[in-house]
């Protein structure tokens, strides 16, 4: 029984200072559009997830995340998110190599625990559709001879 306290013991100290102990394997993102009531489409997660601007949702540190905003008479977006490693990250990671966490490093390489998702919060302004063309016809108006004027 000691043996086994002492393995997990073993196990779990190289992590203590790991980001995926120290910041999770989940971030939230915040989504706001102007004008809001926008359809915000999250793909990238293990179930992509639909909100109304503004809102929040949460997604893995390790995703590759993209956010398509729609709303009707206005031009759709699409915003792709990119991975960087975060300050507080870069903190944890470094943490696994002080304590010589070879299993740390590794869990947080497979987590994205580092990672930060850019740009947190994703704000868009929607630019409205142009109204369509009226269409033309076919004829040239018709135009009504000038009143000849008076001579005097």
């Amino acid at each position: 029984m000691f043996g086994r306290l002492i393995f997990a013991v073993a196990i779990a100290a190289p992590c203590l200072g790991c980001a995926s102990a120290t910041r999770g394997t989940t971030e939230s993102i915040s989504i706001v559009s102007t004008p809001p009531g926008a359809t915000a489409d999250v793909s990238g997660l293990d179930n992509p997830t639909v909100c109304v601007t503004p809102c929040v949702v949460q997604v893995k540190r390790n995703a590759d995340v993209t956010v398509s905003i729609n709303k009707e008479g206005y031009e759709p977006q699409v915003v792709p998110l990119v991975k960087e490693v975060a300050g507080a990250g870069a903190a944890g990671f470094a943490g696994n190599v002080l304590v010589g966490g070879v299993v740390g490093m590794g869990v947080d390489a497979v987590t994205g625990a580092a990672m930060d998702h850019k740009p947190n919060p994703v704000e868009v302004t929607l630019r409205p559709t142009r109204p369509a063309a009226a269409p033309r016809s076919a004829k040239p108006p018709v135009r009504k001879p000038a009143k000849p004027q008076p001579q005097s």
